[in-house]
């Protein structure tokens, strides 16, 4: 708990968390645009936000497009967002080189490594249920059509288990910030399954690839296309359990003696 509460600490005194959120304004932001461009396309090219022979094809400005938007940005902007928060928690200790320090506390790293974790798994569910209320907000000032309490609980469901696969992949990138010693090769992680995941789809076997999973059920691709499977789902969970593991153990077990 002391460990959780130093990491919890180091976040809430730094500018980060106010980064993420805006990133996920604008993620709700929009959407809200695109469902106010589709409630009127004329409207939207009268006011310059849609170019004069352009059209928006992307179904109806409704409260289960609207929903079903918020997953597919969060799967794909909330991988960047949620990568960026494992960057900054475990990479910082080596960029500003206070791991030394941080290792000659009276706490197992164990410990230390859970705790950061524990906050990062917080700090991305947060955003993701904030996201979820802006989208509220908006589709009410927009009078969306289609509300229900059966259909907002289910676009609540979809954003966080959409989420929550997001959350789990982003583990390795915690690794890679450690054993590379800094920011840089976390985020070259980030950026490399971002890239790969978005080939694979492509390609047609998303429904395999564990970065291409959460993108696939938010409906990305399409109502039913490419739908994951058990191997997508069981793929997700792997990875995001051998982040966790494999950070430990590295933490654990790896040579810390250049940092000291």
């Amino acid at each position: 708990m002391n460990a959780a509460w130093t990491e919890w600490l180091k976040a809430r005194r730094s500018h980060v968390p106010w980064v993420t959120l805006s990133a996920f304004t604008v993620i709700a932001f929009v959407g809200a645009l695109f469902m106010f461009i589709l409630q009127d396309q004329d409207r939207a090219r009268d006011l310059g936000l849609l170019g004069t022979k352009a059209s928006l094809v992307g179904g109806d400005a409704t409260w289960p497009t609207y929903f079903a938007l918020l997953a597919q940005t969060t799967a794909v902007g909330g991988f960047i967002v949620f990568g960026l928060v494992l960057t900054w928690i475990f990479g910082r200790e080596f960029s500003q080189n206070t791991v030394k320090d941080l290792l000659a506390l009276p706490t197992t790293r164990t410990a230390i490594v859970t705790a950061k974790f524990a906050v990062a798994a917080v700090w991305c569910s947060a955003l993701s249920v904030y996201v979820y209320g802006l989208g509220l907000v908006a589709g009410a000032i927009l009078r969306l059509p289609g509300w229900s309490a059966a259909v907002a609980a289910a676009g609540l469901t979809k954003l966080l288990a959409t989420a929550l696969m997001t959350i789990l992949l982003t583990t390795p990138i915690a690794l890679a910030a450690s054993a590379g010693r800094g920011y840089l090769p976390g985020i070259g992680m980030m950026i490399t399954a971002t890239f790969l995941a978005q080939i694979v789809a492509a390609l047609g076997y998303g429904h395999y690839f564990p970065w291409s999973v959460p993108a696939l059920f938010s409906g990305l691709a399409g109502p039913g296309r490419d739908a994951p499977g058990v191997i997508g789902y069981a793929s997700v969970a792997v990875v995001g359990l051998g982040g966790v593991l494999t950070t430990v153990a590295w933490w654990r077990n790896a040579d810390q003696a250049s940092s000291h």
